[in-house]
């Protein structure tokens, strides 16, 4: 009986789903749940037998394991909000994505490179240009802690973004390749993160590359910036090196936020969206009091009042929960219809009890670069328009407005933030929309200075008459140039010939040397930085901000065709540089407008008076082939005859600029301006 017994708890207990038959299975590696059987599914299994589909994690695992249970609440103590700052292509977003996998934010399965930036121009170029922001959990000595990771963009037309950005942490990952150094771009925004009262944490990125040199670095930013590097965390993002540290230093480091959730609701919004079913998603962290679920909500700088249908956190996906508190960053759903409702930088406060003050720092998005874009094909212009409306959604620095010329036909002026914003909203309009464009020449906004009142003037054909006006004034910008010392000299070369005001110049290492100049906007949203790249090999780089407007001697530059102003050629020009401009713009059109059967000026003048000017000759037919012998008169009556039809064809006659024309002559413009 005993026998029976055994034999039949033998058949009913759990038996190996892989068997030893045939080939050898690979055993699974520790910690990974063994491969599913393709021959048994679990609904199929017979009786008696256990599928055993996941493995239990090891200890190690602790720390990806707590990055499921990110919706947990923590202690204000325990919160700790950061940013990373770095130069372009210094290992910004992939030190990103390794902190999102080592703390089990993102599943290695789903991890992909540069994975908070969205956008394939993002990637391609390897730039930020849409801030996001991720929650993330992190285990220290047995304790949870919430880290914060709010993203800022990383070009210089974005900058009034990365200090809003800057503004809602307490602390920043200074992150440097440890073999190219300090950058202009990594000073700019670590002069706006002290100006924050970030607590700064330096990281050396890339000491796996053979030619890193993390000691000279490190003695680069102590004399650069003054920070002490002698803790300075080295690291490689891409081998997952000092990972670890980076982690513990922001816990250890970054003083947690304030508490002061008994406080009137202040959110400060450093983001924003548009989403096509849920209306304007606003990204938020939350300075004082707290915010629920179905609160009335009221936005400071604008007094519109919503109500909170949806809140979460951002982690990086968008998961609900029902309320934050002072310190945590979160976003917010509430049927907004447009982002110039939630601009960046303003204050979310309760409606019923609304906080005394707004957050510093807000202010208007202005655009100081404006060109104008129209489509080739002129059936094109309705869906030129509803591309910019769809952009301008998500967007709301980005101005336009109608514009027609004789040239080019029906399209539109836009403004933007910089020559960066400008390439973006063009090659999103490109690829998205199947548009295709033409750009004239970038032009800043200039103030006119009238008898009795100031114009701002963005296009050349809205500048009053000379008459009219008493000066013109055009805006000036700040440039520090970081270069090697062997490039000084080209540098400063191309500065000067930019009208730029030389300020200073300083050695910053034995080998590397700051050189600070000022000058005009409109000098520099040319090919300034394509020159200042390949005068100095690729070594140099570059960071400007606005300082002004500043009184210019600037004329207005018309182009003449056959007697007839062309205003799509118009340009706004220093006096200095009027005739090489005009030199250049005759010359080059004379090349392109085919010749006619009269002869044709192409003039470049400042008001009445011609300054270049070139001429198409006329194609002459042979009105004396027919004449082989006979009296000369014969012949002076056919050219006498040639000649008056000529006269009257000129009087009458209308040249047509072909497209091609104006697309080269552009493109000459961005070369000569």
């Amino acid at each position: 009986m005993a026998t029976a017994t055994a034999s039949r708890l033998a058949v009913l207990a759990p038996r190996p789903l892989w068997p030893a038959q045939g080939r050898r299975r690979r055993a699974p590696a520790p910690g990974c749940a063994p491969p599913r059987p393709r021959s048994l599914s679990a609904a199929a299994a017979p009786r008696g037998r256990v599928l055993c589909l996941a493995a239990p994690a090891p200890a190690a695992a602790s720390t990806t394991d707590a990055g499921q249970d990110r919706l947990q609440k923590v202690p204000i103590s325990n919160i700790r909000n950061f940013c990373i700052i770095a130069h372009i292509d210094h290992g910004k977003s992939t030190l990103a994505d390794k902190l999102l996998e080592l703390t089990g934010t993102v599943q290695k399965r789903e991890m992909k490179e540069q994975f908070l930036d969205n956008m394939d121009l993002e990637r391609e170029r390897g730039i930020t240009i849409k801030l996001q922001a991720a929650r993330m959990r992190y285990i220290m000595n047995k304790e949870p802690y919430c880290l914060n990771l709010i993203d800022t963009p990383g070009h210089v037309d974005f900058s009034y973004e990365v200090s809003r950005s800057l503004a809602a942490c307490e602390g920043a990952l200074l992150v440097v390749d440890a073999s190219q150094g300090v950058e202009a771009q990594t000073l700019a925004n670590v002069y706006l993160a002290l100006e924050n009262n970030l607590e700064i944490i330096p990281v050396l990125n890339k000491i796996d590359l053979p030619g890193a040199e993390p000691d000279r670095v490190a003695q680069e930013i102590e004399e650069i910036i003054g920070l002490d590097c002698s803790d300075a965390i080295r690291c490689s993002a891409k081998e997952g090196i000092g990972i670890t540290e980076i982690l513990d230093a922001l816990v250890t480091k970054i003083p947690p936020p304030k508490d002061t959730s008994k406080d009137p609701l202040r959110a400060l919004i450093f983001d924003s969206y548009y989403d096509p079913y849920r209306g304007v998603i606003v990204y938020f962290r939350v300075i004082d009091g707290s915010i629920k679920k179905g609160d009335k909500i009221c936005f400071m700088a604008n007094g519109k009042e919503y109500v909170a249908d949806e809140i979460g956190v951002l982690s990086p996906n968008q998961m609900q929960v029902d309320e934050l508190y002072a310190g945590e960053v979160g976003y917010l759903s509430a049927s907004i219809r447009s982002v110039a409702d939630a601009r960046v930088g303003d204050t979310i406060t309760h409606f019923s009890k609304k906080a005394a003050s707004a957050l510093p720092g807000y202010s208007e998005a202005t655009p100081m670069v404006f060109c104008g874009l129209f489509p080739i094909d002129a059936d094109q212009f309705e869906e030129l328009r509803e591309a910019l409306e769809k952009l301008q959604l998500n967007d709301a620095a980005l101005k336009f407005e109608p514009e027609s010329s004789s040239a080019m036909g029906f399209g539109f002026r836009c403004g933007f933030l910089g020559l960066l914003h400008m390439e973006i909203v063009q090659e999103r309009l490109e690829r998205e929309y199947n548009l295709n464009l033409i750009i004239t020449a970038p032009s800043v906004v200039y103030k006119v200075i009238c008898a009795d009142e100031t114009i701002e003037c963005s296009n050349p054909s809205l500048l009053p008459e000379p008459g009219k006006r008493r000066s013109i004034e055009e805006p000036y910008v700040k440039i520090e140039m970081l270069t090697p010392k062997d490039y000084i000299g080209p540098i400063m070369e191309l500065a000067q010939d930019r009208r730029g005001e030389f300020k200073e110049m300083n050695f910053i290492t034995e080998s590397r040397a700051k050189v600070i100049y000022e000058l005009p906007l409109a000098e520099m949203v040319g090919d300034f930085f394509d020159q200042l790249k390949s005068r100095s090999k690729g070594y140099a780089s570059m960071e400007y901000s606005v300082i002004g407007y500043r009184e210019s001697q600037l004329v207005k530059l018309d182009i003449q065709i056959n007697g007839d102003p062309v205003e799509a050629l118009s340009t706004i020009v220093h006096r200095d540089k009027a005739y090489s401009v005009g030199r250049a713009l005759t010359q080059k059109l004379k090349e392109l407008i085919p010749r006619q059967m009269f002869r044709v000026p192409i003039q470049a003048c400042i008001g009445t008076k011609v300054i270049a000017s070139e001429a198409l000759s006329a194609i002459r037919k042979d009105v004396l082939s027919k004449c082989y012998g006979g009296d000369i008169t014969r012949k002076k009556k056919l050219l006498k005859k040639q000649a008056e039809g000529k006269k009257r064809m000129k009087a009458i006659g209308r040249v047509d600029v072909p497209q091609e024309a104006f697309m080269a002559v552009l493109k000459l413009e961005k070369e000569v301006l």
